[in-house]
């Protein structure tokens, strides 16, 4: 009977220990998905490893202590035992029997302090700077600057678009995710105008009266009239605020134009990604939401959670809000997407099916793009090595032999070589630039 009550609560010890590893288990698959480095990942697999092993374990100790239990009690053995006990025994057997025993069933376990093993310390720890990560939320808020701009120009920037102007100017702010209110952006572009305009007054008076050479002291004055000189200068005027407007009358369309390049190069991944996902009959909005939880497309997280909003926050279902995303997306392939998922949604289509024909399609075109710009590659190469490396070489030698011969060139050998440094310089910032505009994301 002892026994049996022994192995009764060993077994209800090793079930709690099932139980307890179980959930960690769980847990750390949990965590799995939201590990930000490799190195921790390789940790919870040999953390999960390190538990299955130890699970194993207290199942045998458990098989082994519901065998030792038995529910009735062995009636043969106790009438073989009574055929050879004698009297004597007998009456001693009964007076034993009549002794009161504890009832070991009913007494309970001590509280003990339980050794956490290494295992657990490593886990804890862990679980604990998971904790202390705390998410702060960031309220966005405009700028000085930007309420200044708006102080001034507001009411006459929504004159203008009450007008039906900056029509397009609106849409490649809400493609960009810019941030800013198309009333807002306008007033910007004003009142940076003004103060360029303000700055081109002053260089303009600045080169009124002095000029900038290359030798010291750099800066010296005029030897020609005011008029002629003004005549040279006066551009300086208009072009300053008129580089200055159209820089940032475009500037939301160059932000849109790279942001689809980086949105082009996640997508074809994400729908293979998405395929998968939709292969297990789950809700297509769910898709999204597990798209948006793995944290590995950056760019393609902030439409998809603009989705999410739009089903969440406005209440539109899934269809509209697909075709409202699919009109307002920066990137042509991903409106492709939206309108191809919302027209298949609508006539009752294969999802599994739609994903996977979009993926193959998106994966050879981003092949496609690959091979384009590996041939760009060598072409803006050789480009470079004739412009950069050949073409400075031979002008220094034709403007070294067009001084000597006395052609008319009045420039000093440290001046042909500054002009060619400077020039060589600037050659490759343009080439610098160039490059980072057309480089893909990823590369």
């Amino acid at each position: 009977m002892i026994e049996g009550n022994i192995a009764i609560e060993k077994l209800g010890k090793s079930i709690l220990r099932e139980k307890k590893t179980v959930k960690e288990i769980n847990s750390l698959f949990n965590y799995f998905g939201y590990a930000d480095t490799q190195e921790e990942k390789r940790m919870i697999s040999s953390q999960i490893g390190e538990l299955i092993s130890s699970l194993r374990k207290t199942g045998k100790d458990v098989i082994g202590s519901a065998e030792k239990i038995s529910l009735f009690k062995p009636l043969q053995q106790d009438s073989e035992k009574k055929a050879f006990v004698p009297e004597t025994e007998k009456v001693q057997q009964r007076t034993f029997q009549k002794i009161p025993t504890p009832n070991i069933v009913e007494t309970k376990p001590s509280k003990k302090k339980l050794k956490l093993s290494r295992l657990e310390k490593i886990t804890l720890k862990r679980m604990m700077k998971k904790k202390k990560k705390v998410v702060e939320k960031k309220e966005r808020r405009p700028s000085t600057y930007t309420m200044i701009s708006s102080s001034i120009f507001y009411k006459f920037s929504m004159s203008l678009i009450d007008k039906g102007l900056f029509k397009q100017l609106k849409r490649d702010l809400i493609r960009a995710n810019m941030g800013f209110v198309p009333a807002n952006y306008i007033s910007f572009i004003f009142f940076t105008t003004v103060l360029s305009a303000i700055a081109a007054v002053f260089i303009t008076l600045f080169f009124l009266f002095f000029n900038i050479i290359a030798l010291p002291p750099f800066i010296v004055g005029i030897e020609e009239s005011l008029g002629m000189r003004f005549l040279k200068v006066f551009w300086i005027l208009f072009a300053i605020p008129v580089v200055t407007f159209l820089f940032a009358y475009f500037y939301p369309s160059l932000e849109k134009k790279s942001l689809e390049r980086k949105i082009n190069h996640e997508l074809p991944f994400a729908a293979i990604h998405m395929s998968a996902i939709s292969s297990s009959m789950i809700e297509p909005s769910k898709i999204f939401s597990i798209i948006i939880s793995t944290k590995e497309y950056p760019y393609l997280e902030k439409e998809f959670i603009k989705l999410q909003n739009e089903i969440n926050i406005y209440g539109y279902d899934l269809v509209t809000a697909l075709r409202n995303r699919s009109f307002n997306s920066p990137s042509r392939k991903l409106s492709e997407l939206f309108n191809g998922l919302a027209t298949s949604i609508t006539s009752g289509g294969n999802l599994p099916d739609f994903f996977e024909k979009r993926s193959q399609s998106l994966l050879f075109e981003h092949r496609l793009d690959k091979e384009k710009q590996a041939k760009a590659s060598e072409t803006f190469m050789d480009i470079y090595i004739s412009v950069v490396i050949a073409a400075p070489m031979i002008l220094m030698l034709l403007l070294m032999m067009m001084r000597i011969s006395g052609l008319g060139i009045s420039l000093s050998p440290s001046m042909i070589t500054l002009i060619m440094v400077l020039g060589v310089t600037l050659i490759n910032i343009f080439f610098l630039t160039f490059l980072h505009l057309k480089q893909p994301e990823g590369l």
